[in-house]
């Protein structure tokens, strides 16, 4: 990883972090809400069991993207539908993404 990366990458870990402690009170404040006025002898959660029951859910119905295809299967069908150099651009874009520009293969022949 470059010098550039390194605050981004930790900013983007620190969002998914929030998001994921977000998500667990967003269930325990639903699940608290809807449970015991549902059903007779249910019982408000803590911030714990929600997690549980949102790391349940994850194990029993798989993601939390919402898109119906895997990830590889998209990404491949997504390159295919590219133009050659809507594929260079895209690819460029991602190697840029962390501060690690593509060298020219002359660029890269002619540094000491």
């Amino acid at each position: 990883m470059s010098m550039n990366c390194k605050p981004k990458c930790g900013k983007i870990f620190l969002l998914v972090v929030l998001g994921i402690a977000a998500l667990g009170w967003v269930v325990m404040a639903l699940w608290n809400w809807l449970i015991p006025i549902l059903f007779t002898g249910g019982h408000e959660i803590d911030y714990v069991q929600a997690m549980g029951v949102l790391l349940l859910s994850k194990i029993l119905f798989g993601s939390f993207r919402g898109r119906g295809c895997w990830k590889n299967r998209c990404q491949q069908r997504g390159m295919e539908n590219m133009t050659p150099e809507e594929r260079e651009k895209f690819q460029t874009g991602m190697r840029s993404w962390c501060g690690k520009p593509k060298q020219d293969n002359a660029d890269a022949i002619n540094k000491p």
